[in-house]
């Protein structure tokens, strides 16, 4: 049987001196409002400005030589592309990434300025697990998924590892849910570190997937949600996450559009910190409701990649 907090361990050896130690912030307001001692997680001050950093170097580190020789490829709307660029610079590794052409503009400037192959297709004709299939058989690339592998997972679960390093014990930790790779991680860890602490997965209403996956106990899918948490828009969990989700997590809730806009303006406005909506799901959670707090509660923030569109959008609201 799979230990898989001793994984989540590990990898933070393995990422210890190339991933930030990034920090954890508290807001007197965010206290009052909420009646909870709140402690957030800021993965937007990791290195590419997000969490999927972690996983990307514990995986493609792991890579032999001949693997590291011929090349990854992976498929990302953005953050997954990012870290697997900067990591393939910084390993020596050359990477393909194929990315929605919808894909904010942002993230696939800094993905191709990391030195990355950027390859377009249109979410709405085809898939990128397609595209990728296609290219796989053309060459030897080895596949680095943006969360159905389990060195990615142990990777992502080293952000709470660290939370929880710092503050100790948590009732309850509140994490952003897209492919569902942070949450499972986070959930390992949180299982691990502190049994008790509740962990509960926060997604879009729009891209309810996994919250109706976990209640319901089949994988279900919501294709190309019109959400604006572009990280969340995976169509389901996967084969590895979905069953970890199940085993470790406590609860799945939603947060509405306009919970989570509220929220990336309470982070810029009253904490002078740029957070994307990915990233705010949880203390959407928090300020909107979904989630009634209880005594000391952990929120990962989990990445701070946002255009400038997105942001307008966001202050014009």
């Amino acid at each position: 049987m799979t230990d898989y907090y001793e994984l989540v361990k590990t990898a933070k050896k393995r990422i210890a001196g190339h991933a930030h130690v990034t920090p954890v912030v508290k807001s007197r307001t965010l206290n009052r409002i909420t009646g909870a001692e709140v402690f957030l997680k800021c993965e937007n001050f990791q290195r590419m400005g997000a969490f999927k950093f972690r996983g990307a170097f514990n995986a493609m580190s792991q890579l032999s030589e001949e693997q590291k020789k011929q090349g990854v490829i992976t498929y990302s709307s953005g953050n997954h592309a990012q870290a697997v660029a900067l990591v393939g610079r910084l390993l020596g590794i050359q990477t393909t990434v194929v990315m929605p052409d919808n894909a904010p503009a942002v993230k696939r400037t800094a993905t191709e300025q990391y030195g990355a192959r950027v390859i377009d297709y249109n979410p709405l004709e085809t898939t990128r697990e397609k595209i990728s299939e296609e290219l796989l058989s053309e060459r030897d690339y080895t596949l680095v998924p943006p969360y159905d592998h389990i060195n990615i997972v142990a990777g992502q679960g080293t952000a709470a590892l660290e939370l929880f390093e710092k503050v100790d014990a948590m009732d309850m930790l509140l994490v952003p849910c897209g492919g569902g790779g942070l949450l499972s991680g986070t959930a390992i860890a949180a299982k691990g570190f502190d049994p008790g602490c509740r962990v509960i997965g926060i997604e879009p209403e729009l891209a309810d997937d996994a919250t109706q996956s976990f209640h319901t106990g089949t994988l279900h899918t919501v294709k190309n949600p019109p959400t604006i948490a572009d990280g969340t828009r995976t169509p389901s969990l996967g084969k590895l996450t979905f069953p970890l989700v199940q085993e470790y997590v406590d609860d799945m809730k939603t947060v509405s559009e306009h919970a989570i806009m509220e929220a990336v303006k309470f982070l810029l406005y009253r904490m002078k910190i740029v957070v994307e909506p990915s990233g705010a799901l949880g203390l959407a959670a928090l300020l909107g409701g979904a989630v009634k707090p209880n005594g000391r509660v952990g929120v990962i923030l989990s990445g701070g990649n946002m255009d400038g569109q997105t942001m307008k959008q966001i202050l014009d609201s």
